[in-house]
């Protein structure tokens, strides 16, 4: 039986969640703060999200941005957004925590028993890590069902061998979904260089403000908002189906 081709959307709101899935998306990773690598959503985006939209949504469990070296309160935190998630329905959650050399944390276990009978995506800690082909095998270990990576480099295209070489070793184990850079325009080429059947993009663009007022004195004060665009997450949609 062919694999199904799968495309996850990285949505920043409940607008560009209901982009996504107007746009023929399979999946919504939920996050907040997409300019900074994504972090955990509100509850109140959450919950609305999960009332308004029919597509599985994965909720990323990050307390903030930077490295993801994390101390102990903040797995406590961890620990009870991926609860806050369970209860409010969603599908799954999307984890990932590392040691000071670079090794995939074990308390990362305690998080994946938080989840329950939700799926789990292990993130992008994972392009941080020291060593991949160990990292997978730790992530095997912690039961995880996909992981979310670029091959340790700054996009997808760029690291689509180092892709191609974590799919060959997942051998079926864990699926390896290719993330970070994802176009319409390069979505088709990652696919066949990778072998991955699983695709994450954010499809964003530049959406202009609605308000007739702007005070001309907050000019620190960006004036659009990026937002997942429907014709994008259609064309990365068409590309992916004409690979069947």
């Amino acid at each position: 039986m062919t694999t199904p081709i799968t495309l996850e959307i990285a949505a920043g709101s409940l607008t560009s969640a209901q982009a996504a899935q107007e746009g023929g998306a399979d999946r919504i990773e939920l996050c907040g703060s997409l300019s900074e690598g994504g972090i955990t959503p509100s509850y109140g985006v959450i919950a609305t999200t999960r009332d308004h939209v029919r597509l599985p949504i994965y909720v990323l469990i990050r307390p903030r941005g930077g490295d993801f070296l994390y101390g102990d309160a903040e797995f406590d935190a961890m620990q009870r957004d991926i609860e806050t998630c369970a209860r409010l329905g969603c599908d799954g959650v999307v984890v990932g925590a590392l040691t000071d050399d670079g090794a995939v944390d074990p308390r990362c276990h305690g998080l994946v028993a938080a989840a329950g009978k939700m799926g789990v995506t292990f993130h992008r800690a994972f392009d941080a890590s020291a060593d991949l082909q160990r990292s997978l095998e730790d992530v095997v270990a912690l039961g995880c069902e996909r992981i979310l990576t670029s091959g340790g480099r700054a996009n997808a295209l760029q690291g689509a061998d180092v892709i191609a070489g974590l799919v060959r070793h997942a051998a079926g184990r864990i699926a390896i979904m290719a993330g970070a850079g994802i176009r319409s325009g390069n979505v088709v080429d990652i696919a066949r260089r990778t072998g991955a059947h699983e695709f994450h993009g954010s499809a964003r663009g530049v959406q202009p403000s609605r308000m007739r007022y702007r005070n001309p004195a907050l000019q620190d004060l960006s004036p659009h908002t990026d937002q997942t665009n429907v014709d994008e997450v259609r064309a990365m949609k068409k590309q992916l189906l004409a690979l069947r």
